[in-house]
């Protein structure tokens, strides 16, 4: 018989509803009897005790907000009856010791990659245009439009197929299924448009600039193709030294086009075809070989979150990041705002002072310029979050954290930086999908993985995105874009621990090439820096 309610961690002093509850519905749990006193709907949350205004409402072991209303035993927590509250931290009190995961069946274990001459290896084998400015956005486009259509050839799919036949009257034309076929078989064709690189304040456009050089340096790209104007603020040497910083002994062929220097558009695309096409097929000939599961960095992402995810595909995340860790691999944990109320852990795990007290600064330095602009990390949980249970930014972080895993922090680092030590990092970004997603990437990441529990359709244009749910009803109802369901979590089949070696094995295969994520086969190709700075 499934339960109707769990309490997460054993000073919580509020459980989360598994199923629908009703009015009068009397639980036993934990040695007592709660009558539920209002509708509650699955994923949300009702205490297990009475509260009094002010008093602390505990989830994850920490304090996620407090009442606002006196709140009966058997009540619904909600907006109008909890305010956002979390705990303050002002540096390092002790080290968190870790018990590493048994990884003894995986020790051994490959995925077949594509090896650089720095070192790393990638999961995907790409050839990337990009502008250094947006006014070259047009031409990335031409660009994409010719190289998909010769690169690519593809059959006209479904809803084509539905609008030709509205364009004629409603007469029936023939149908055929989309299909494409490749001309190279090894390599990918990718392009990135942005609406950056000048306008801004110098700082953006060195932000930018740190962003593509990772997306350069990423193992999943084989080298790329890109165009300035000539008088931007992101200038070509500004690229080249954000290059050369992280990677000083660059290999990677990178074509560059300034406009300004070449004349018409038509006798750049020339040039640009003509160059990147060889480029490109000899890119072709690097194939996938054995490689240790070290050689993994994978990004950690929620969005679209919903009252299970902190349960379920959230911790399934966390364990799996834990056994990549074990192996020597690397882990990256970001959207700051997301970790708010759960600092105090996250300092406890940092391997030295240093990182500890960079870790506070960036999060200070970021809530501070929050409350500056008017607003607050309280601000945080969407319409979306909040409707199904995800009521304060500190319990929609202390699930989202559960992301992280228990593993030591190595390393913690500032939008932009480059991952460099094996391990767990934490990245400073924003909590939006895209965003911080594209900066996982730039920072290093071969694969993402991206828990929803309202599902989203985020995707990388070089890296692929494995999409996880956390509940079974939203792996059902959006099939195409969800890769795993952890909703067997919910219903009692599975363990997390289960769960995590099913994420693992599935990892393997999305980075052998052997399984297309769903967001790559719906060519979800999104990308937004974070703009720090003012316009001018």
């Amino acid at each position: 018989m499934q339960k109707k309610i769990i309490k997460v961690h054993p000073s919580d002093n509020v459980a989360v509803a598994l199923v629908n509850l009703k009015i009068g519905e009397i639980i036993s749990f934990e040695n007592q009897d709660i009558t539920i006193v209002s509708e509650v709907k699955a994923k949300h949350k009702i205490a297990l005790n009475t509260f009094k205004i002010d008093d602390k409402i505990i989830m994850y072991g920490v304090l996620v907000g407090k009442a606002s209303l006196i709140i009966p035993t058997g009540g619904v927590l909600t907006t109008e009856n909890v305010k956002h509250q979390s705990a303050k931290v002002s540096h390092k009190t002790e080290t968190i010791g870790w018990t590493v995961p048994n990884v003894e069946k995986w020790k051994d274990k490959t995925f077949m990659g594509y090896h650089r001459q720095d070192g790393q290896v990638g999961t995907a084998n790409v050839w990337l245009f990009f502008p250094l400015v947006f006014c070259e956005n047009r031409n990335i486009e031409t660009l994409k439009e010719i190289f998909e259509k010769e690169l690519v050839t593809q059959k006209v799919n479904s809803h084509q197929m539905l609008l030709r036949s509205l364009v004629n009257n409603g007469f029936d034309v023939a149908t055929q299924q989309e299909q494409s076929t490749k001309v190279f078989e090894n390599i990918d064709v990718k392009f990135i448009t942005h609406p950056g690189g000048c306008g801004g304040i110098r700082q953006d456009s060195e932000s930018l600039a740190k962003l593509l050089a990772g997306y350069v340096k990423n193992p999943n790209v084989a080298g790329a193709t890109v165009l300035s104007l000539g008088c931007q603020n992101l200038q070509i040497d500004i690229f080249n030294n954000a290059l050369k910083a992280i990677s000083p002994n660059n290999k990677k062929p990178i074509l560059m086009y300034e406009q300004q220097q070449m004349g018409t558009v038509d006798e750049m695309l020339t040039a640009i075809i003509k160059n990147s096409f060889e480029a490109i097929r000899e890119a072709n000939k690097i194939e996938r070989l054995p490689a240790p599961l070290s050689k993994l960095k994978v990004g950690l992402e929620c969005g679209g979150s919903d009252g299970f995810s902190g349960i379920s595909a959230n911790p399934t995340l966390g364990y799996t990041s834990d056994m990549l860790v074990a192996l020597g691999g690397t882990a990256i944990l970001s959207e700051f705002p997301e970790l708010c109320g759960v600092e105090q852990e996250l300092v406890n795990r940092c391997v030295n002072e240093t990182s500890a007290k960079r870790f506070l600064e960036l999060m200070q330095a970021f809530e501070k310029s929050v409350v500056d602009a008017g607003s607050g990390f309280d601000m945080n949980p969407s319409p979306g979050n909040i409707k199904d249970g995800l009521i304060t930014d500190a319990m929609k972080s202390a699930g989202a954290a559960k992301k992280g895993g228990t593993s030591p922090i190595v390393d913690v680092l500032d939008y932009g930086e480059y991952v460099t030590k094996p391990g767990l990092n934490l990245l400073c970004t924003p909590g939006n999908d895209v965003e911080s997603t594209t900066a996982m990437v730039g920072s290093g990441a071969n694969i993402v993985l991206f828990t929803t529990g309202l599902g989203t359709p985020t995707g990388n244009p070089i890296t692929p995105v494995i999409k996880v749910s956390s509940n079974s009803e939203l792996a059902a109802k959006m099939n195409d874009i969800i890769d795993v369901d952890t909703g067997d979590i919910i219903n009692g089949e599975k363990t997390i621990e289960e769960m995590a070696e099913v994420m693992l094995s599935y990892i393997i295969n999305v980075a052998s090439g052997t399984i297309k994520s769903k967001a790559s086969l719906l060519n979800q190709d999104d990308f937004i820096p974070w703009k720090r700075g003012v316009s001018l």
